[in-house]
């Protein structure tokens, strides 16, 4: 499976610009015959929704979405979907013109300048799918910080996902001394490759935006914890990368990890802890 990060900035509330950014690189994804090209969070509006004077959120079978993936590789683009009810942080899985999978933002920051809370809701599912390749497979989609909670990538690898799309909006620490953010990432993702046997894409923004500053620094990360390609940082760049995606299964197979997850011992604690008073 040949895979393109493409590493963007975003214009705030410029969904047409911000559209246009998208062809231009799927068409040079094309020309590099790749299979599909993974976009930031929120790539097609802009992080800072709160900043906006007026609403730029769009339904996830919007049509200037589903034409994106005509081009012929696949596309997982981030936007801020709009329903009747709630408004969701979401990146979905286009091919062929049509939906393969939507992920819905499960952790929402709220803290700092990070509001995300205040402008879309919680999703409420994480699933594994099926990836729609010659090559076959399976993969799940974590936005940004829900790869922060280890249930989250642990809970896709035991829905079969071998892949765990990233597609993040991180910015540089304003106080690098408390949270380093690019330490952070570093450390997470080659843990989360190493112990859940799983590829990791990675895929970041870069520019400037309401006071933030977007590092890049996309890469994919194969199961052994190898970073088999990597994009610069703080500009923008589209960088190609073939990978097996059966490699997670072998290596699964070899060094059994997480074969053996005890999910009626974990449903039992968890349920434990929300009769005793946690989070439900």
């Amino acid at each position: 499976m040949r895979i393109a990060l493409a590493q963007t900035d975003s214009t705030l509330g410029d969904v047409e610009g911000n559209l246009e950014v998208h062809r231009e690189q799927i068409a040079q994804a094309a020309a590099q015959n790749a299979d599909l090209v993974v976009f930031p969070e929120l790539s097609v509006n802009g992080y800072h929704l709160g900043a906006l004077r007026q609403d730029t959120s769009l339904e996830l079978k919007d049509p200037r979405l589903l034409e994106l993936s005509s081009q012929g590789p696949g596309v997982v683009a981030g936007f801020h979907e709009h329903t009747s009810l709630r408004a969701y942080n979401t990146s979905a899985y286009y091919a062929a013109g049509d939906v393969v999978h939507a992920h819905r933002k499960l952790y929402l920051p709220n803290y700092l300048a990070w509001e995300e809370r205040k402008h879309v809701s919680p999703g409420q599912s994480m699933r594994a799918f099926d990836l729609p390749t010659v090559a076959g497979g399976r993969a799940a989609t974590l936005i940004c910080n829900d790869a922060w909670q280890p249930v989250i990538p642990w809970t896709a690898v035991q829905d079969g996902a071998e892949v765990l799309f990233i597609p993040v909006n991180s910015a540089a620490s304003l106080d690098p001394e408390s949270m380093d953010t690019e330490r952070y990432w570093d450390t997470l993702l080659s843990y989360t490759a190493i112990m859940l046997q799983c590829w990791v894409v990675m895929v970041n923004r870069v520019g400037n935006e309401h006071g933030a500053s977007f590092w890049g620094g996309s890469r994919v990360i194969d199961p052994r914890g190898n970073v088999v390609a990597q994009a610069p940082k703080w500009e923008p760049a589209l960088v190609t990368v073939d990978i097996d995606v059966h490699e997670a299964r072998r290596n699964r197979r070899a060094v059994p990890l997480v074969a053996e997850a005890r999910l009626g011992l974990v449903a039992r604690e968890v349920r434990r802890l929300i009769d005793e008073g946690g989070d439900s």
